[in-house]
């Protein structure tokens, strides 16, 4: 069980250009990494990495199938690949990183950009909403899903040193740095943002970030609420999970994915097992997405700052 830090208020960046930037400043360490793009190298941050290292950026075009079995012929001969495009384009090539990478346990970097409701106006077709699940259920895949700029610079630095496939999400819209520098990403280790003793909020990516902002509002009615960062999804933090859900006696989850086998569902099964304890899964309820602003969308599928907010008091009601 870890606690972080202060929480800052800084510029906000996108999870994918902060990305695309630690690639950049991390080449140098790594000299057998090589990064493979199918097309979309401007949109996943890319191509700050392709500017800079244009002899290490392999153009794939749009053959993700064809990326990501080269990328486990790569790793098998000793380089580092690390394969770029967005998360729901990487659903495509589920029976190549089965087979040719998660299987053999090969040292591959799936990272996808623009998932869940923060692709916005793109529409259902582009909206993956269902990749958490997808990669947790991948024998030897682990899944990584960073909160803001600051934790996805040091997950990015995690994952190139660790040995073995992962997953990690990006994001596409700007998100508000609130981890200074003092933070510190570990593998595996769920992270307390903020203490509390009435009700545990559990977030990963955009959503941590929300939960924070719940928890404020919530202060205003005299509701003490813990927020736990949940940047890795597997490996789960079981220790965490247990000690807020005995400290505060409810849980709730939120995550912009499908509520079927992501956060919610991976939290739900250490609770069931450890610690049986009343929980709340909010996400996308096994519905497509639709076009629309990032803002709008949450709204509309209830996982914006307001409607965690009154799905959080209607729990408590409900458990008095």
């Amino acid at each position: 069980m870890s606690r972080s830090p202060k929480l800052i208020g800084m510029a906000n960046d996108s999870l994918r250009e902060a990305f695309g930037r630690a690639l950049v400043k991390y080449a140098e360490d790594f000299p057998n990494m090589v990064v493979l793009d199918a097309d979309v190298a401007g949109g996943t941050g890319a191509h700050h990495f392709r500017t800079q290292y244009s002899d290490r950026f392999i153009q794939c075009g749009i053959a993700e199938q064809n990326m990501v079995s080269m990328a486990g012929g790569l790793a098998s001969i000793g380089l580092l690949p690390v394969v770029t495009t967005f998360s729901v384009f990487l659903l495509r090539a589920y029976e190549q990183a089965r087979l040719s990478i998660s299987y053999p346990k090969l040292n591959v970097k799936l990272v996808g950009s623009h998932p869940g409701l923060d692709v916005g106006p793109d529409g259902s077709s582009a909206q993956c909403l269902e990749d958490l699940a997808v990669f947790r259920a991948m024998p030897n895949m682990s899944v990584i899903s960073p909160c803001d700029p600051t934790e996805i610079e040091q997950a990015t630095r995690f994952i190139l040193e660790f040995d073995g496939p992962v997953y990690m999400r990006t994001g596409r819209s700007s998100i508000e740095r609130f981890l200074d520098d003092s933070y510190s990403f570990e593998f595996g280790k769920g992270k307390i943002l903020k203490d509390g003793n009435d009700l545990t909020l559990f977030g990963c990516g955009v959503t941590t970030g929300r939960n924070l902002k719940v928890a404020e509002k919530l202060s205003s009615l005299g509701i003490s609420a813990m927020v736990v960062n949940i940047s890795t999804i597997k490996p789960i933090d079981k220790e965490v999970i247990v000690y807020s859900a005995q400290k505060t006696k409810k849980i709730i989850s939120v995550e912009d994915h499908n509520i079927y086998g992501g956060l919610g569902s991976a939290i739900a099964e250490v609770l069931v097992q450890e610690c049986p304890t009343p929980m709340k899964i909010i996400g996308v309820h096994d519905q497509p997405g639709r076009s629309g602003e990032p803002e709008e969308l949450s709204e509309y599928y209830g996982i914006s700052v307001e409607k965690i907010y009154q799905k959080a008091i209607s729990f408590l009601e409900e458990e008095k």
